[in-house]
Formats: structure tokens, sequence, C-alpha cells
């Protein structure tokens, strides 16, 4: 690890005042991702801002009807919450299915938002890779590459998004309150938090320079009954997700009112599947319903040479994951 300085932030303005002052420091919460790279001399910030005691570790009711989640709060108390697991119990179940328990007591909520990408060519400093050195190319594009995207993916980059807990958010619909430099607050609504590729692979999100997150809001919950988070790995635990499903439903009458549906392991971004969500609105739930649905969520899957078994696995995965929502709350 290479030598950095650490400087504990007192409040907002201080953590923002320090970030804008260093273009290579980072914030600093539960550190389960960011001191793992710094170890592997993938991440070298020269700063570490400490913002893990910063107050915003609050999960409250919000204006929109719905809960407000600090980004400081760890994994574990947001998953375990009575009104996270009451009113969003498709994001408990997601934020369960991530890591350890160890790594959910540290890990904190703004900090999911920013995990890196697992790609062994990210975390191998000896391979060329686009997202930790610009311009060496992707290594993974024509090598090994059974784990990495079959969406949203080009030459520069072919790697996925790790997360549980950011799948279960695009499928419930969530914003991202970030405060910035000159002490304004912006909310980013979820589904552009997270970036593709494009022609700057090394960026994950469209934060912008110094920002820092403070919040997740969620909409007013209406997936509370109808809900299910399949999550298809390697092994049980301590393992990211070849594919995973979050789905959520809202019946009325026996008919879909309202469906939210992503999915993990498949983009650089957690895939939310607007136009099957828009398919299942008025529809009857059946077996046949939710196999046309999987259909058109994977209809324009262009997978790469060692990952061709991810588009009928992701197709099982929306069935299964659709079908078990419904069952839950029948």
């Amino acid at each position: 690890m290479r030598p950095f300085v650490y400087t504990q932030a007192q409040n907002p303005q201080e953590a923002l005042s320090a970030a804008t002052a260093n273009e290579t420091a980072k914030y600093l919460g539960g550190g389960t991702n960011l001191i793992d790279l710094m170890k592997e001399d993938v991440e070298r910030p020269t700063e570490l801002i400490e913002v893990a005691d910063l107050k915003f570790n609050e999960i409250k009711p919000n204006s929109r009807g719905g809960f407000t989640l600090g980004a400081m709060a760890n994994n574990s108390d947001t998953a375990n919450h009575p009104d996270i697991r009451k009113n969003y119990p498709l994001l408990s179940m997601a934020m369960l299915s991530a890591a350890t328990a160890q790594i959910r007591n540290m890990a904190t909520n703004g900090g999911n938002l920013l995990q890196r990408t697992r790609c062994p060519y990210f975390y191998e400093t000896s391979m060329p890779c686009n997202k930790r050195e610009t311009g060496t190319g992707c290594g993974a594009r024509n090598g090994m590459n059974a784990l990495h995207a079959i969406f949203g993916w080009n030459d520069h980059c072919v790697a996925v998004h790790p997360s549980d807990m950011c799948v279960a958010l695009a499928a419930i619909g969530a914003n991202v309150q970030v405060q910035q430099a000159n002490g304004q607050l912006r909310t980013i609504d979820f589904s552009d938090f997270h970036r593709l590729p494009g022609d700057r692979p090394e960026k994950d999100t469209n934060l912008q320079p110094g920002e820092l997150i403070t919040a997740i809001e969620l909409p007013k919950p209406v997936f509370s009954d109808h809900y299910y988070y399949l999550k298809i790995r390697e092994r049980s635990s301590y393992a990211f997700a070849l594919i995973s499903v979050a789905a959520g439903l809202q019946m009325q009458s026996g008919t879909i009112a309202n469906a939210g549906l992503a999915m993990g392991g498949v983009a650089h971004k957690p895939w939310k599947l607007t136009d099957v969500e828009k398919y299942l609105k008025g529809k009857k739930p059946s077996q046949s319903t939710f196999e046309e649905a999987a259909e058109l969520a994977m209809k324009d899957a262009k997978p790469l040479e060692d990952n061709k078994y991810k588009v009928e696995m992701g197709k099982k995965a929306i069935v299964r994951a659709l079908t078990q929502a419904y069952e839950r709350g029948a």
C-alpha cells in the first residue's frame, strides 16, 4: 500500500473542501472495497477523507411517502431495520444476500453504490484494463470473460457492476442525494447514477468531482407483498452474482398494476428492465406471461465468447424471480 494522508472531517463542508482541494483524494466510509483496492495497488489515493462519522446515518420517513437511508448507515443496520424489512423487503432480501455478515456490518450504504468491478483484469495490475489505466485496452474483451457483461458493453470495457443492493434500488426506483462542493444539494435518479462505459470506462458513476453522497431516497412502498431477489452464484457465501434479478409486483384484483424489475451481473450498471415493466403492467400473472417477459428482457443481449450461458440463464432467472414474487404474497 502506498503512503497517503488521513483526514478526519468534522462536518460535511470540511470533507467537501478537502476533496475539492485534492483531485486524487477518496472518501472513506467502511473501506471494505477501497482498502482492498489500495492493498492491491489498483487504487492509489494520496489522501483518505474519513466521512463515516458524519451525521448521515439515520433511516427515517421522507417527503415522498417513503424512507431516507443515510449514506453512512451500515448495510446490516439498513437491511434489518424494522421499517425497511416491512416496507421494502425486496431491498432487505438483496442486501442480506451480499458478502458476509462481517462485511455488511462495516460497509456503508453510500459505499455500496460506489463499489468497483470485481473483474480479474481490473485487479491484476500486470494486465491491460481501461478502467484502471486508460488507453491500455480491455484484457477481458478477448480474454476470460465468462463473468462479464451481456448488455451495454463496448470494446473499452466489458466489466459488470457487483452490487446486490443497487439492483434492488433500481427495481424500486430510488433517488440518490449528494452534496456538492458549494454546499448545494443535488438529486440523481437511480437509473442515472451509474453509467455505461462509453468512452470513459474509468468512470463508474455520474458524480461530479468532490460530490459527497448523503442519502438514498426510497419512494412510497408498493412491492411490500410480492417481491423476490434471486441471486445465482458459484457458491452460497462471499460470491458475486453470475446473474441476479430483483422483482417486485403490485397486484390489484388479480392483475399486475405495477412492476419493478432489474438485473445484476449483466452490465456495467444495474440493468433496469423498463420495457419489461411496461409489458407486465395490466397483465394477469402466469407462466406464459413471465416467459414472454423474459424473452423481451433478453432480446438485445450481446454475449461475449465465454458467457453465452448468461442469455438462457437470464431468461430462466427472470421467470423464476417473477413467479416467486407473485407466489410470495398470493
